[in-house]
């Protein structure tokens, strides 16, 4: 769970002509970017993400920003504006519809697509501001500026929000790519601009702040994925991220090259794949396209499959055919590119897939043996640039974990920022802009929230440390039937257990202990049922300790009769 703040107490009240700032999620982690602003009771949102669960967050599905701060006021908030269309900006904006439908979801034309498109499975029907760089808009008090970043994803944007308290420059997720795949650069002239008018407060993209120098152009891979299909000998199986629009347009542009057919595996990657060809974001040439169904009926060395998995999903395509638990089977001088980077806490999950695809005879090919992906996210020395350039008087870490939060400050103390107007925050830490300044006043509730299915906040940290307890060590369950009056028992124990290792047998040791305890809490007047199972489980738990080092889960049943 995201860490509480018992140091700091709640805000006072927002002094008036003060703008306050609040992240609900995306900073101390890569994932669940939400950030609120307020000026005069009114609220404006910046993206709306998902983390993505690991492996000590068994069964969970998606783990979203916690909505308690905002959610008595929804009627309050102006807009949601969203930077661009990867799922950690925009992935929990269906279950905030769900407390008001009807918010304005602000964005550029593909990002408010693939929302849509989301949207459409929730049965929600979004009302939409498309806007574009180069663009300023009004919602309530924020008068809101859009300027064009590149990213691992097209129509990517930063937004820079005046208010009387001053100007906040947000970049976003972004990078300086100087050659990008389609021609659409970071506006570094904007950003120079915002400079000389006087930036109050820069929020910028801290992910990449410990890695030095300037990133690798996009343009810089399509030589090695022409080479992978040249000397590929039969089928070519390519994962990426289903969003990243510019890595499939290398991959068709290489298929076409070397005359193979390309499917496209995943309910994800073919929606927005589908949305991004509509819009004319994705060029796919007459005939190239062929439905996965048909895909395996086209000779191995003319055939390319498109899929998810990239990072270890175990249900996505990838994973599963690493498993053997899926219709392609993955065959001797097979080739699987996984053409994206590997998201921290992933490697074990694709460490196995790699291994497990490998088995099959696959040559499988990473960022770690080829360069087959390049970061969406500016190193030290483009955030160095976007400092220079734009010369805030406060300066706030964003879209990091903590060591890259403090290597951006870092960089903005060397670049001339004051280090008392550096401010690193955490989730639910919030920053007042008052005169000029921003300082850290208190925090709020900015816990995880859990998607397990169809519940959404109903697995608490109790229930998932349950379940890691039951992964890790199994359960044994004591059955018990005892006189409602006396508490003496009438039946059992019948132990049985499920995972823990210890052979059914071993449990007639315990077994007198247990009817020892049971009956000397007979004598003393234990009827209760509660506390009666509570000697049980003390009885039966200290006993697994000491006998074999392990903590199983203990579950006590006292029947009364």
């Amino acid at each position: 769970m995201s860490h509480p703040h018992p140091e700091l107490g709640p805000p006072p009240p927002l002094p008036a002509g003060a703008l306050r700032i609040v992240a609900l999620g995306g900073i101390g982690e890569i994932g669940r970017n939400m950030t609120v602003f307020e000026y005069e009771d009114r609220l404006l949102i910046v993206d709306c993400g998902v983390l993505f669960p690991e492996t000590e967050q068994p069964g969970i599905d998606l783990i979203l920003p916690d909505f308690e701060y905002i959610k008595d006021r929804m009627d309050d908030v102006e807009a949601v504006v969203l930077t661009h269309a990867h799922e950690d900006h925009i992935g929990a904006v269906p279950y905030l519809l769900r407390l008001r439908p009807d918010i304005p979801l602000v964005g550029s034309r593909l990002t408010l697509a693939f929302i849509e498109s989301k949207l459409t499975e929730h049965r929600i029907q979004p009302v939409k501001h498309q806007v574009a760089e180069n663009e300023r808009h009004r919602f309530g008090p924020f008068e809101c500026e859009f300027l064009a970043v590149n990213h691992s994803i097209p129509d990517a944007l930063a937004v820079a929000i005046r208010t009387p308290a001053g100007l906040v420059l947000h970049t976003g997720d972004f990078k300086m790519d100087q050659l990008p795949m389609d021609g659409r650069l970071t506006d570094l002239g904007g950003f120079a601009r915002l400079g000389a008018e006087g930036v109050d407060l820069l929020m910028s993209d801290s992910t990449n702040a410990e890695v030095p120098g300037f990133v690798t152009s996009e343009r810089e891979i399509a030589p090695v994925i022409d080479d992978i299909f040249r000397t590929a000998e039969k089928r070519i199986i390519v994962a990426c991220f289903a969003s990243h629009v510019h890595r499939v347009q290398q991959v068709l542009d290489a298929a076409a090259k070397h005359g193979r057919k390309v499917a496209l595996m995943g309910r994800s990657m073919v929606r927005n794949m589908g949305v991004a060809r509509e819009l004319g974001y994705l060029k796919v040439p007459a005939g190239l396209m062929v439905d996965s169904r048909e895909i395996e009926d086209w000779p191995p060395e003319e055939a390319v499959l498109i899929c998810t998995g990239s990072q270890g999903e175990p249900m996505a395509a990838l994973s599963r055919m690493a498993n053997r638990d899926h219709p392609i089977r993955v065959a001797e001088g097979d080739t699987v590119l996984l053409a994206s980077s590997l998201v921290p806490g992933n490697e074990t999950a694709v460490n196995k897939v790699i291994n497990g695809l490998t088995r099959w005879g696959a040559r499988v090919i990473h960022k770690g043996n080829a360069r087959v992906h390049v970061s969406g996210h500016a190193p030290a020395g483009e955030l160095l640039y976007v400092l220079n350039l734009t010369r805030p008087s406060n300066f706030m870490p964003v879209h990091g974990e903590w060591r890259h939060l403090r290597a951006h400050a870092d960089l903005a103390v060397q670049s001339g920022v004051p280090r008392d107007h550096v401010v690193i925050a955490e989730d639910g830490v919030v920053v007042d802009l008052i005169d000029g300044r921003a300082r850290i006043v208190g925090a709020v509730q900015a816990g995880y929230v859990y998607v397990d299915g169809l519940s959404v906040g109903g697995i608490t940290d109790l229930a998932l440390k349950d379940r890691r307890i039951l992964g890790d060590e199994g359960f044994i369950s004591i059955v018990v039937v005892v006189d409602s009056n006396t508490g003496k028992i009438t039946g059992g124990p019948e132990i049985h257990a499920r995972g823990s290792g210890i052979d059914g047998e071993a449990f007639d040791e315990v077994i007198p202990q247990l009817e020892r305890a049971l009956t000397e809490a007979a004598m003393d007047g234990v009827a209760d049922v509660d506390q009666l199972r509570r000697v049980v489980r003390r009885t039966v738990g200290r006993w697994v300790n000491e006998t074999y080092r392990r903590r199983p889960m203990i579950i006590p049943v006292v029947v009364e009769v």
